[in-house]
């Protein structure tokens, strides 16, 4: 008599939200020492907390962002210009707020030579397409710290819109949303 075996499901993958001028893919351990190094750079993350100046910690921090599972359709993607695809400029996210959600929110971080140049937006607008269209989101949120200028911006490019505050990690973040029902 033969044995049944379970077979494992093999992870599932984040969809390619590639645009004219970038190629956004699933982020990967590949993509750790390039996180790693931008994390570094205190402007990238000034208005962020989090464990930047803790060698460790960073790392397993941002391991375990690369690593864990997240629900279906939802994670983070690298990063890169088509011009240039071996060079990291930075991230999107699409995560459940806080880990848990119910919501979900929307992020990005760039290298600082990237800044200025309409990443953000052009990235977080495919990232937000896949939230509303494939995933099928009710809504999308992102917590902005008030002095992060050009992030309110992509997120206001974004057709987002303020709805009040959120504080979490002892820091006091802005907080826009964009329902699917709005679009």
């Amino acid at each position: 008599m033969g044995r049944s075996r379970a077979i494992a499901a093999a992870p599932l993958m984040l969809p390619p939200l590639d645009t004219p001028r970038l190629l956004i893919r699933e982020r990967t351990l590949d993509d750790l020492e390039p996180c790693l190094e931008m994390d570094r750079d205190p402007e990238v993350t000034r208005y962020v907390a989090g464990p930047w100046r803790d060698p460790i910690a960073h790392r397993q921090f941002v391991e375990h962002r690369i690593t864990r599972p997240y629900p279906a359709g939802l994670g983070y993607w690298t990063i890169r210009e088509r011009s240039a695809p071996e060079h990291f400029i930075g991230w999107v996210l699409l995560i459940p707020d806080h880990g848990v959600g119910p919501d979900v929110e929307i992020g990005w971080r760039l290298v600082r030579s990237a800044w200025g140049k309409g990443i953000a937006s052009e990235a977080a607008r495919a990232l937000m397409a896949h939230a509303f269209d494939t995933v099928r989101l009710p809504r999308v949120i992102a917590d902005i710290a008030s002095e992060n200028h050009a992030s309110l911006r992509v997120a206001q490019k974004l057709g987002m819109r303020w709805i009040g505050y959120d504080e979490s990690d002892g820091v006091r973040y802005e907080r826009y949303r964009l329902v699917r029902d709005d679009l």
